[in-house]
């Protein structure tokens, strides 16, 4: 309860923050119901503040789940790869290290809470393997939701400084392919060889879960 308590306390402000907090309410709203042109339209209205807007939704994402390609593709249209990229892979990096907070507060109840057993017993079967190598695999499964890895960590004490690496290096291909393809919307040509690159990217790293999946449905029947 001494560290149950301060958490949930926190997590509570927070709450209150996003409500009263009009800009940054909607834009989760968007995100949470996958509105990628009403979230562009939102931060392209607040200019300079839509970034801020934009670092804070995925900051929340460490408590509250939605898909990560959403902010990363509507930074790639609004402010354009060059920016996007760097700004949100930073910001995914401090969620990550919000999450990897939690989880060594309190631990594996809260993984279990806010992802569900199933999701929490395969990301564990992941990070069990030990190592920087099982933490970037766990990154560079899109389907693995991004903060649960940062909750498993953190209650394993994972060493901080590998997780951090791992995180920001495991995830960049997916981000960039993501955050790519939002800023190539804006107008969007076949003939680009990088919407190619970004394209292939995701679809290896779909097949990489699905190979990985099937490999797990398998050890645990055996």
């Amino acid at each position: 309860m001494r560290t149950l308590l301060p958490t949930l306390a926190a997590i509570a402000v927070a709450a209150v923050l996003v409500v009263l907090i009009d800009p940054l309410r909607i834009a989760l709203s968007h995100a949470l119901h996958g509105d990628i042109d009403a979230l562009q339209l939102q931060l392209q209205d607040l200019g300079v503040a839509g970034a801020l807007v934009l670092v804070a939704i995925i900051l929340v994402h460490a408590v509250v789940l939605f898909p990560a390609e959403i902010p990363n593709a509507v930074a790639g249209l609004v402010y354009g790869f060059a920016v996007a990229l760097p700004l949100v892979l930073a910001a995914w990096v401090a969620s990550g290290l919000i999450a990897y907070g939690l989880g060594a507060w309190i631990g594996r109840p809260l993984a279990v809470r806010i992802a569900g057993e199933e999701r929490v017993a395969s990301a564990e079967h992941v990070i069990g393997r030990g190592g920087a190598p099982a933490l970037l695999m766990s990154r560079l499964i899109p389907f693995v939701p991004f903060s649960l890895v940062g909750y498993i960590a953190g209650a394993a004490r994972v060493p901080i400084w590998r997780y951090t690496w791992t995180s920001a290096v495991g995830v960049l291909p997916i981000t960039a392919a993501a955050t790519y393809l939002g800023h190539a919307l804006d107008d969007f040509s076949l003939s680009d060889p990088l919407v190619w690159v970004a394209v292939g990217t995701l679809i290896v790293l779909i097949v990489l879960t699905v190979t990985f999946t099937r490999r797990m449905r398998r050890a645990s029947n055996g």
